[in-house]
């Protein structure tokens, strides 16, 4: 039996009691600010512009496959899009603010919000190719962990993707996400049937995850082309013992 099984007054397994728990607050809107990127509340005054350019530098749809929407073909489809999603409170949509510019470069949100049980996930995550294969998509992810985790006090933080959709499944992995299964015809995607990859993160696992990727993050990782010195995902395996 696990360490952290109690037996009841009947001999019954159950959880261990959280003693003093109490629901956590909802994430707020306000800004996150890293060395690389910060996130800002999605604003379609101040960000759609620069987006529908980050976006476009993708020649064709494939950023947008496993996503709910897109590819937006139009300034005014995306402005639309957008719109929506700066009205949202679930999912709170943040975007990505690249510091070297100043310009929108990408978004992704906090969602499935229960503060009642301290779960929340990280979804949504839209990276033009600004963003891709540059620090500012690990640094985004962590500063929302910090938030999750450290400001707000949650117990589980989720990460769920199209099974098929490997690079997504990797990124989960290389960040200290656990795959706990995959849910078989989980959702109509696009008018085709989606099994769900489920990933998480538990609080006890975050203060190991945490010095990697300050470790991974820190300017002196990164040489003069921008190469990383060490791997995350290495980094993460090693501080959780996998």
């Amino acid at each position: 039996m696990p360490h952290d099984i109690q037996l009841n007054e009947y001999g019954q397994p159950v959880g261990p009691r959280l003693e003093g728990w109490q629901p956590r607050a909802l994430p707020p809107r306000t800004p996150l600010v890293g060395h690389w990127c910060r996130l800002e509340p999605l604003s379609v005054a101040q960000h759609a512009e620069a987006l529908y350019a980050a976006y476009s530098a993708q020649p064709d749809g494939r950023d947008w496959t496993y996503m709910p929407a897109g590819p937006f073909p139009s300034m005014a489809a995306l402005t639309e899009y957008l719109t929506k999603a700066e009205a949202s409170a679930d999912p709170l949509h943040h975007t990505i603010i690249d510091n070297a510019t100043g310009q929108a470069v990408g978004t992704l949100a906090l969602m499935r919000i229960d503060p009642a049980n301290g779960v929340i996930e990280v979804g949504h995550v839209t990276y033009s190719p600004l963003v891709q294969r540059t620090p500012m998509g690990t640094e985004a992810q962590f500063l929302l962990m910090q938030r999750v985790f450290d400001a707000l006090g949650y117990r589980r933080y989720e990460w769920k993707c199209n099974a098929l959709n490997a690079p997504s499944r990797r990124a989960a992995e290389r960040y200290g996400f656990q795959l706990e299964g995959i849910f078989r015809q989980a959702a109509v995607m696009k008018g085709r049937s989606r099994d769900t990859a489920w990933f998480s993160m538990l609080d006890h696992e975050w203060p190991a995850i945490r010095p990697a990727f300050e470790q991974w993050l820190a300017p002196e990782n990164f040489d003069e082309k921008g190469q990383q010195r060490s791997r995350l995902g290495e980094l993460v395996r090693v501080a959780l013992g996998r």
